[in-house]
């Protein structure tokens, strides 16, 4: 509108003096000379008002338009000092050299100058190296969302705190269910007196209420060991703080009385689905109670799983009527498929080689031909000892096979079988593992949150030696007449023998019988001891690790080994075992480079030191006494440093519980 008034105020005039121009003309022509003067006269004058009224009228415009640019130019520069979107030009250096008012009120006075980096921790290395164009990035208490502009190096930050408040809000008030199951209750309470049995009930459930009602925790009990969590997430992780100290007090405040309860609870969460977390509280205490009770687990909703304490050495609650039941199922499962191959772990112990001979032997014993999988790269000097032995019979050296001859013998009816492991990632050959369609697992390890998928039957007991414990038990109760031949089963026993370190840790009663057992099908304890021998070099190996040892105030024992030689994992085991020995050494941890160029920790302790929490916190696992895990892509020195950093906070978090 404004442009077109303008237009208006100019053509007007210049019509007007055209219009004059015109008639001018014809007067000199239509009629005399003193007409025609006057009327030129008058024109004049009229050209002269024309011209000053066109100039007054573009003085104007010029006025208004330098008005409209001062408004939009003014308009901007508030618009960029007081709107609420921070604003920060980068030199090229990444350093900030201006920012808006806004950020500036948020940001430290000295921010002017600062690399961006120290301001927001790695803001340009998410917005260049992975080709981001928005993060998510925070200062103190406040969220931005940040867009980056490569082409002038700048940042423009809008303010998302409320937001994510709100996101906070309503993530705190999701549902979490959680199952908390008294893990020895009817064993504890079997032959136990009303009276003790009534004072031990209500001990457990005062302790168990007075918890819930601090933490603000529906609590229902709906069977003699089972109670039914509702919460929400902000008590969740209120609780969490506290690490469940409920477990060691109920398992404190039982012993007094003699009779010493443990507990295990589940937890689902992550979900706005009642039915969605229910099913990962199931999942979840069937999880602690896999790893061996005593302890909690958390799994959330397409998230990992996170445990808390399982600080004890799970107390032996296996019965005999769940080996003959898992046996009698192992057979038919083994006879509804055509044949049966057998793997365990990579670089397999004699642990795996033992259980995996025992499995072979069950599934010829009900007429299935057995491959037992044993790469030629998987052989340490050990298991070629083994194996030379084993060679002496050709019926028994004809069940082991390599990765690729195994796909031979692999067809949709074959049934896989698992020893001394559960995690697919750990298995010999996970490709057949995930082509098989039949799948068993036998392992005497705490259950992980890594799970293989759909097996047919699983027999996890970490209340066991070993994984040859558990064969020898499910060979006692088959049917056959069929016996363990010598060489299989001094193999087991010496696969018993590594994992108890010779019965002095993780021996229960069924071991030694298995052991007996073993014995009584022709085990013999001198082949079996010579299967463990070691050759000079491996023993001044072992001695000069531990030659290399650190030991702590605390008890603990740790070597680094040299950079420049490489040990076998076993040496390294072994080297922890023997560190055990010296008086004062409570826990030990080992660490060395591999052959393959990795960074292999093995961890040992007496049981007073979890180091199964230790080594799950570096992504490995195993038991609480025996655990390990394995470094990829850093140097030993960084290994060493994150070995020591996980030693100490467990350290003080032992500290600040007791």
């Amino acid at each position: 509108m404004f442009k077109v008034m303008n237009k208006r105020k100019i053509y007007i005039p210049v019509g007007i003096l055209v219009t004059h121009l015109i008639l001018n003309a014809i007067m000199i022509y239509a009629y005399n000379i003193t007409v025609a003067v006057v009327f030129s006269i008058v024109t004049a004058i009229i050209i002269i008002l024309v011209f000053y009224y066109l100039h007054r009228t573009i003085l104007d415009m010029e006025s208004r338009l330098q008005y409209t640019v001062d408004q939009i130019v003014g308009g901007k520069q508030l618009t960029v000092d007081t709107m609420p979107v921070g604003l920060i030009v980068l030199n090229d250096n990444d350093e900030i050299e201006w920012m808006n008012n806004y950020i500036g009120s948020i940001l430290s006075e000295d921010a002017l100058g600062q690399h961006i980096n120290l301001i927001f921790p790695n803001i340009l290395t998410s917005f260049r190296l992975n080709n981001l164009t928005v993060v998510d990035s925070t200062y103190q208490n406040h969220s931005f969302r940040v867009y980056h502009d490569s082409d002038f190096n700048t940042l423009q930050m809008v303010n998302i705190t409320g937001y994510k408040n709100k996101q906070q809000e309503l993530e705190d008030k999701r549902p979490t269910i959680g199952i908390l199951f008294l893990d020895n209750y009817d064993e504890v309470t079997q032959n136990m007196a009303e009276s003790l049995k009534s004072e031990l009930n209500n001990l457990i459930t005062g302790l168990i209420h007075e918890w819930a009602a601090t933490h603000n925790v529906y609590l229902r009990r709906f069977s003699q060991d089972r109670f039914l969590l509702l919460l929400n997430a902000e008590s969740l992780a209120a609780i969490e703080e506290t690490r469940f100290s409920l477990l060691d007090k109920v398992r404190m405040e039982t012993s007094e009385i003699g009779a010493q309860i443990t507990l295990s609870i589940g937890f689902g969460e992550g979900s706005d689905s009642y039915i969605d977390v229910g099913d990962l509280a199931q999942r979840s205490l069937d999880l602690a109670l896999g790893r061996g009770g005593d302890q909690v687990a958390i799994k959330r909703y397409n998230g990992d799983a996170r445990f808390y304490g399982g600080k004890t050495d799970p107390m032996e609650k296996r019965t005999r009527v769940r080996a003959r039941v898992v046996s009698h199922a192992l057979r038919d499962i083994l006879l509804e498929g055509s044949n049966v191959i057998i793997m365990g772990h990579k670089r397999p112990d004699m642990d795996s080689i033992g259980a995996a001979l025992g499995v072979a032997r069950l599934a010829e014993m009900n007429g299935l031909d057995a491959r037992i999988i044993l790469n030629e790269d998987d052989l340490d000097e050990t298991i070629s000892r083994v194996m030379k032995e084993v060679e002496k019979h050709e019926d028994i050296y004809s069940r082991f096979v390599s990765s690729d001859d195994a796909w031979d013998h692999l067809h949709t009816d074959t049934t896989v079988v698992v020893v001394d492991t559960h995690r697919p990632v750990m298995v010999q050959d996970e490709l057949i593992l995930n082509k098989a369609n039949r799948k068993v697992v036998i392992d005497h390890h705490r259950r992980s949150d890594d799970f293989l998928s759909n097996p047919l039957l699983v027999y996890l007991e970490p209340y066991a030696s070993s994984a040859s414990e558990l064969v020898a038990e499910l060979l006692e109760y088959q049917a056959s007449e069929g016996k363990l031949k010598r060489i299989e089963s001094s193999v087991m026993l010496a696969g018993i023998i590594v994992d108890t370190r010779n019965f002095t840790l993780r021996t229960g009663s069924r071991t030694f019988d298995a052991a007996s057992f073993l014995r009584s099908n022709s085990a013999d304890p001198v082949l079996a001891h010579g299967f463990l021998k070691d050759d000079i070099d491996t023993y001044i190996a072992r001695v000069d690790l531990i030659k290399a040892a650190s030991i702590w105030d605390s008890g603990v024992a740790v070597v680094k080994a040299d950079p420049t030689d490489t040990y076998h994992p076993v040496t390294v085991a072994q080297a922890a075992d023997e560190l055990l020995k010296i008086e004062g050494v409570q826990a030990s941890f080992v660490m060395a480079v591999r052959e393959d160029d990795s960074i292999g920790v093995s961890a040992r302790s007496l049981g007073e030191m979890n180091v199964q929490i230790i080594m799950e916190s570096l992504n490995g696992g195993g038991h609480l006494t025996n655990a390990a895990t394995r470094f990829v892509g850093v140097s030993l020195d960084e290994a060493y440093d994150l070995l020591v950093e996980a030693i100490k906070k467990s350290i003080e978090e032992r500290g600040s519980e007791t």
